[in-house]
């Protein structure tokens, strides 16, 4: 298996940035890669433990880079199938810590729980452009018959399947290469009562880009 794909993020601390590199290594499955880290850590604490310092979480994260990439079947189960792709980004204080997550579902079964950090101070939008493309990066080896996306922000949908605004560089390039390369897709919007599974994770993301300085 070659090396991690890491998708593009803003600023992030040294630590968040290393934290970032093992979700990259375990193609952004937010679980593994968080146990990963995790079990990697001497006694009791973890990745998020209040008594687990900077300098511990650093050299668990070494230790797992040390091991080298798993068997990532992020989103294989997509594979010809009809797929509905659950993103969203969060952001706090708008811009602030800011993660993206999604979630892959066929035939009502989730596949892959995906989730990253974006930025250090990031806004919302940005967010949400880096967990579509987190989304679509994924199930893009996997060739499904079709994807719904479904979406809070309208802003994202208006720019990428409307015709107002521009798409955020470099998210936009690569969303609109990963729609143009499937047989069909379509978008759902979320209003804010709908479920979105994808929510959790962006605010894991978010913890996790609050790390540091590190």
């Amino acid at each position: 298996m070659s090396g991690p794909n890491r998708l593009p993020a803003e600023t992030l601390s040294p630590l968040a940035e290393r934290v970032d590199a093992v979700l990259a290594l375990y193609g952004y499955e937010m679980a593994p890669a968080i146990d990963a880290i995790d079990d990697a850590v001497d006694g009791h604490g973890g990745l998020f433990g209040p008594d687990t310092t900077d300098g511990e979480i650093r050299a668990a994260i070494e230790d797992v880079l040390a091991g080298g990439p798993p068997e990532s079947t992020a989103g294989a189960e997509a594979a010809g199938r009809e797929v509905v792709l659950y993103v969203d980004g969060s952001s706090r204080g708008n811009p602030g810590p800011a993660g993206a997550g999604a979630v892959i579902i066929v035939d009502e079964t989730t596949v892959a729980t995906l989730g990253r950090p974006v930025g250090t101070r990031a806004d919302n939008n940005i967010a949400e452009y880096a967990a579509l493309q987190l989304g679509l990066d994924a199930l893009a080896p996997h060739d499904p018959a079709s994807v719904e996306v479904r979406i809070d922000s309208m802003t994202v949908v208006d720019a990428i399947w409307g015709e107002e605004g521009e798409p955020i560089e470099p998210y936009g390039a690569a969303i609109s290469d990963h729609l143009s390369a499937l047989s069909a897709h379509e978008w759902t919007h979320l209003v804010d009562s709908d479920p979105n599974p994808a929510d959790a994770r962006a605010t894991v993301g978010a913890d996790i880009a609050a790390l540091g300085p590190g």
